[in-house]
């Protein structure tokens, strides 16, 4: 399968891979092209980004959630609908697991999916020392999957300056550079909270790098670069289930509170059978009718605590679904919002759902960070013996964080007791990645299904 993609790296984080990212789909998009992005490892904010901000589909990568063969089936069953994928990468170039393993790095998902880097190199105070820096990182690179560099916050000078050295010592081709802009500096972002205001201010932002991108970087070059990519085998990431029908409805809450789902996570509860009915925990009386399954994702509910309190009628609605025993999975925020009430960072107390009985307050720091395999200590949701695979993090605490579940961490082996379960809901702090063990969306379908059965009209709700 042919597929034109390249994905954007950089030697360290702060390196200018989002905007040069961010451009680059501008660009593509005011040409003319289907574009689709994605973003190595697990963070929920990039892709969000790139799909409110610029309009273009994105979708999570990560050969720590994902064997070679899934993630290239994943990566091709999305970026074959478009004309040419951008994969924005993680950290810097090498950094995986831990920061030392190969294994969940930006080069390794380079490497699994046999794509093209352009590396970002920051030369803000730099001279010559710009060229062993690359060299380093080039022969590194035993895979040869460097194929060029573009230049961050250099003036147009000195650029023309030390292109030609970088190309002459190095043999690997300079693509263009970005001036310092401060206006270019992608701050920290909350996606989800952003009002109106700040949506345009940051597509004004990214239009001006964009306008600039296609001055000082070689953009038929780069497109050749995606489109010189080796073929990849393509396939199906799963086989959609016999047509019924009846499909259970999974509510999904969505809103500026719950905003962190992965993409590939909704399309596998669809594809085993499941219709998705999104709804808002801030805004909306109740949950949807009819309804046999509830997912709550991640998200600010702490942000947005007081709201949520207010909205007593939806607090009932959840605490009820969750006593009737509705097939529930709820993840961090989601598990947040179950509990009794929530403290947040100013010590203000704020009435939550009350399905479970007890607290969760701000500590100050981060509690869980990072990647872990989740095993059930009953089989509930997984088959026996099996893994998930997902991450944590989070500044808040519970008094009651659950023990159905073990947690270990894949550099360390460290373990830890977390989720609270039972034969039809999973709650607790871990994200997950479905596609990591399909085996989890393809059961809570079939909870959902089974409660559809016994609820009949699903009016007990």
């Amino acid at each position: 399968m042919k597929i034109k993609r390249v994905m954007i790296a950089a030697p360290k984080s702060g390196s200018g891979k989002t905007i040069v990212t961010c451009a680059l789909l501008q660009v593509l998009r005011g040409l003319g092209f289907k574009a689709a992005s994605f973003k190595c490892g697990p963070d929920y904010i990039d892709p969000m980004f790139h799909e409110k901000i610029l309009n273009v589909p994105a979708k999570n990568l990560d050969t720590y959630f994902t064997d070679k063969e899934t993630t290239n089936m994943l990566f091709a069953d999305s970026a074959g609908k478009s004309d040419i994928a951008v994969i924005e990468g993680v950290m810097g170039l090498y950094d995986g697991l831990g920061g030392i393993r190969e294994e969940g790095s930006s080069y390794h998902l380079a490497k699994v999916t046999k794509t093209p880097i352009v590396l970002v190199v920051d030369a803000k105070g730099t001279g010559r020392s710009i060229i062993p820096l690359i060299a380093g990182f080039l022969s590194y690179d035993k895979e040869k999957l460097i194929k060029g560099v573009i230049l961050n916050n250099i003036s147009k000078g000195y650029y023309e300056t030390v292109k030609p050295l970088i190309e002459e010592e190095l043999g690997i081709t300079v693509l263009g550079f970005l001036p310092k802009n401060e206006r270019f500096h992608m701050e920290s972002r909350h996606l989800g909270l952003f009002l109106p205001d700040e949506v345009i201010s940051l597509r004004e932002r990214i239009e001006e790098a964009s306008q600039i991108f296609l001055q000082t970087v070689s953009v038929e070059r780069l497109i050749q670069v995606a489109g010189d990519a080796d073929d990849l085998k393509s396939g199906s990431f799963v086989t959609k289930t016999a047509g019924s029908e009846r499909k259970p409805v999974i509510a999904v809450a969505k809103d500026r509170a719950f905003c962190f789902y992965y993409a590939d996570n909704i399309r596998l509860l669809e594809e085993y059978g499941a219709e998705i009915k999104y709804f808002s925990p801030l805004f909306d009386e109740k949950i949807p009718e009819p309804c046999h399954g509830l997912l709550l994702g991640g998200g600010y509910p702490e942000l947005n605590a007081e709201q949520l309190s207010r909205n007593i009628t939806m607090r009932d609605s959840v605490r009820n679904a969750v006593k009737n025993k509705l097939p529930v999975v709820a993840e961090c925020g989601g598990f947040m919002y179950l509990h009794t009430a929530l403290k947040d960072g100013n010590g203000i107390w704020h009435e939550m759902a009350g399905a479970i009985p007890a607290t969760c307050f701000y500590t100050g720091k981060l509690v869980r960070f990072g990647y872990i395999a989740l095993q059930e200590k009953h089989n509930y949701f997984l088959p026996d013996g099996e893994i998930i695979k997902g991450h944590e993090f989070h500044y808040y605490e519970s008094t009651e964080n659950g023990a159905d579940v073990r947690a270990v961490k894949p550099v360390t082996g460290k373990e830890y007791a977390c989720v609270i379960e039972n034969e039809m809901q999973w709650m607790g702090f871990p994200h997950l990645y479905y596609p990591s063990n399909p085996f989890f969306a393809k059961l809570f379908v079939e909870k959902a299904m089974q409660y559809e059965k016994m609820a009949g009209s699903s009016k007990m709700l």
